[in-house]
């Protein structure tokens, strides 16, 4: 991407974090002009250059942003924009004919939901209790389908991924305006709202996590000149701080963890001058990486280090590792072991742990234990199909750097965070994608 457009696109992506912070109801405006523009888009162009993925990149990128400032039309709009899109991508430009992984998996769904027909109470609202909990695995079946050996070059994912980064910048603009003097609201080391503009936690941290990420692979790919580089790294930086002051710990994690699995990769696929090279920026990053959080240490008067650490704000270490995560789990493998085959129907998990909790609505935070629990054996085969696909696929396609890292971003994210947003979906099935280094002929033969 030329350098002025690439600048115009920050410029603007930082306009729209700041207007809607000012203007906070243009938030809607800006959710149906996405979505209208999208469609113009792909319509236009019959999605001959995977322009669907593209849109439905962005419509992922800015679902949390959109969540925060009351700009979505419905509360799963994102995932259903990501399955209407790629079904549309897919009218246009059809699908490989050898996803029927992914086809058995969405079929695997089924008797979950019929199950929950019969098991969800009677004042429970079926229909919005179901598709809550289904929207997140049948958005994963979509997008995979789509993506599934699809042909792309490196260039391309790498644009993809800044459709998808570019509104998580807004939103981090959106949170520097938003979020007051830390060391007047952080008084414990639990998850803040306050800091993350208002809205979960969690779900906040998740994106900027991914983030992260993409502007970090584009200081290595994508930062052809000083210019470029210097704006990547403070886009990088503030997205690293903004993300740990959430004090939300899966998201930023999972965030690291990606950089980490995509050097090694590069590492071990690069010769003596690459690792040279490669050394000289492991060496830089962790420099800014460090300093980042001092700097961080030092606004929070250390609390964040006693998060990481697991501690209370009087520095004592908490009983749970996972902020009571454990329990819902339990709950889940408990509910799975006495319904093992068909589990106990989508969405009946919930009702379980209220009734067990005396009126408490505990939601789940792990896809795995949820998917065991309402889908039961046909869950776990589904949760095989999503993990091993790739990795088969992979054999025969060495140059998708980002496989590894978009899997593990699926994985970790779907065990603190669940599927409630769309980005484990839609991430997980760029790792289906089969990735070509430089523009190919073969790219264009069906």
């Amino acid at each position: 991407m030329k350098e002025k457009k690439y600048i115009t696109l920050i410029i603007l992506h930082v306009l729209i974090g700041v207007i809607i912070y000012f203007i906070r109801p243009l938030s809607q405006i800006y959710c149906i002009a996405s979505l209208a523009i999208g469609l113009y888009y792909v319509m236009k162009s019959g999605n001959k250059h995977n322009e669907a993925l593209y849109v439905s990149a962005y419509i992922v990128g800015n679902e949390v942003f959109l969540r925060m400032t009351g700009g979505n039309l419905f509360y799963e709009t994102s995932k259903y924009g990501v399955i209407f899109f790629l079904i549309l991508g897919m009218y246009y430009s059809g699908f490989s004919k050898n996803a029927i992984p992914f086809w058995i998996y969405l079929l695997l769904l089924i008797p979950g939901v019929i199950v929950a027909t019969d098991t969800l109470n009677l004042d429970t609202e079926i229909r919005k209790a179901i598709s809550f909990n289904i929207s997140g695995p049948v958005c994963l079946g979509i997008s995979a389908i789509y993506c599934f050996n699809r042909k792309i070059t490196i260039s391309q994912i790498n644009d993809i991924l800044l459709a998808l980064a570019l509104p998580i910048f807004s939103t981090t603009i959106y949170l520097i305006l938003f979020t007051p003097n830390l060391k007047e609201i952080l008084t414990g080391t639990g998850s803040n709202n306050e800091t993350s503009g208002g809205f979960g936690p969690n779900q906040v941290a998740t994106l900027l996590g991914i983030g992260m990420f993409v502007f970090f692979s584009r200081l290595i790919f994508e930062s052809k000149t000083k210019l470029l580089l210097i704006i990547n790294l403070i886009i990088l930086f503030n997205i690293t701080y903004r993300g740990l002051v959430t004090f939300s710990r899966g998201g930023m994690l999972t965030g690291f963890v990606m950089i980490l699995v995509l050097l090694f990769y590069l590492y071990i696929k690069t010769k003596s001058q690459g690792k040279y090279n490669l050394n000289r920026l492991i060496i830089f990053m962790s420099l800014g990486f460090f300093i980042t959080w001092l700097y961080t240490s030092n606004q929070t008067s250390g609390l964040i280090d006693k998060r990481y650490a697991n501690k209370d704000g009087a520095g004592r270490v908490k009983e749970s590792q996972l902020s009571g995560r454990e329990e819902i789990w339990a709950s889940e493998i408990d509910d799975f072991l006495d319904n093992p085959v068909f589990g106990i129907g989508v969405a009946k998990a919930l009702e379980v742990r209220e009734l067990k909790s005396g009126g408490l609505i505990i939601a789940s935070h792990s896809e795995i234990s949820r998917t065991l629990a309402e889908h039961g054996t046909m869950g776990i085969i589904a949760l095989l199909i999503v993990f091993f696909t790739p990795i088969f696929l992979f054999f025969d396609n060495r140059q998708h750097l980002y496989m590894f890292s978009f899997l593990l971003f699926w994985l970790l994210t779907i065990n603190h965070a669940a599927m409630r947003i769309a980005a484990p979906a839609f991430v997980y099935s760029l790792s289906l994608l089969k990735v070509y280094m430089y523009e190919d002929s073969s790219l264009h033969r069906e």
